[in-house]
């Protein structure tokens, strides 16, 4: 197969799944290692996709740019489910948890069913909907009103005036993307700011954010980095990006993806809920 006809199969498969890992192109393909990582870095190159650890995404877009939850939904798929795991340990029973929108906290609100005497308030429509189709007695939700978002987050006057006052134990939030200098972002302007009303009203601020997230930067900052008093990844994280967040954020957990991967290949790294 000529280089071409290679490059186009992975430029088709980060058009569809978002993101491509070295040791899946490797067997798809047929190929060294050393042969799909030439092809990575010649798309690279082009500006075609974005190099990371263990592999490459697709490249960054304009920073208003906002995919739906559904096409998000399909990126970085097992990573997110090993963080939204780590994320779930961290919150205590009969507290009261707020959750962003987003598809890494809707998965994390997944493994939430099953804690006892939570009170819960989010501007996702999608992690109400995890929570009432596993009702418990012992729990309450509480959804804001407000204008609706291709990621299906409530945002704006109405968001804000259900959030303000309120006093939460932990937020976990959701982000488009971390940066050192811009801090975590989002490409919506509305929804930055319900992020903040949420960040405010929080106790405790763990962020969930795939290794992907990292260098991503979104139009309009939610919170510096060193407002995070815990920050969950994945171990795709690069060693040099790890310790740029070691630094700023109060703690870093670093989530082993392992098994959750579709071919159980594992990475190097901290083990779910270890620290990096």
């Amino acid at each position: 197969m000529l280089a071409a006809q290679r490059q186009e199969l992975i430029l088709d498969r980060l058009r569809h799944t978002g993101a491509v890992r070295v040791a899946e192109l490797v067997e798809s393909l047929a190929v060294s290692d050393m042969t799909v990582r030439r092809d990575l870095d010649a798309l690279a190159a082009r500006g075609a996709l974005r190099k990371v650890h263990g592999g490459a995404v697709a490249p960054d877009g304009p920073r208003t740019e906002e995919p739906g939850f559904e096409a998000k939904s399909t990126r970085q798929a097992a990573e997110k489910r090993a963080v939204a795991r780590a994320v779930a340990d961290l919150v205590e029973p009969h507290t009261a948890v707020g959750l962003s929108a987003g598809t890494t906290t809707a998965a994390v609100a997944e493994h939430l069913t099953a804690v006892p005497g939570l009170t819960v308030v989010t501007n996702s429509l999608r992690v109400a909907e995890v929570f009432h189709e596993s009702p418990r007695p012992d729990r309450t939700v509480a959804l804001t009103g407000g204008f609706r978002t291709p990621s299906d987050a409530l945002v704006g006057p109405l968001a804000l005036a259900s959030i303000r006052g309120l006093n939460l134990d932990t937020l976990v939030l959701g982000v488009h993307g971390m940066q050192e200098r811009a801090g975590f972002t989002t490409p919506n302007l509305m929804e930055s700011e319900t992020d903040r009303a949420l960040v405010e009203a929080a106790g405790r601020l763990v962020v969930a954010a795939d290794h992907t997230k990292w260098g991503t930067v979104g139009i309009s900052t939610i919170a510096p980095l060193e407002r995070c008093d815990v920050l969950v990844t994945d171990d795709g994280l690069d060693a040099e990006a790890r310790a740029a967040l070691a630094e700023r954020v109060g703690r870093l957990v670093v989530a082993d993806v392992g098994g959750d991967r579709p071919d159980g290949e594992a990475t190097d790294g901290a083990s779910d809920g270890e620290d990096a």
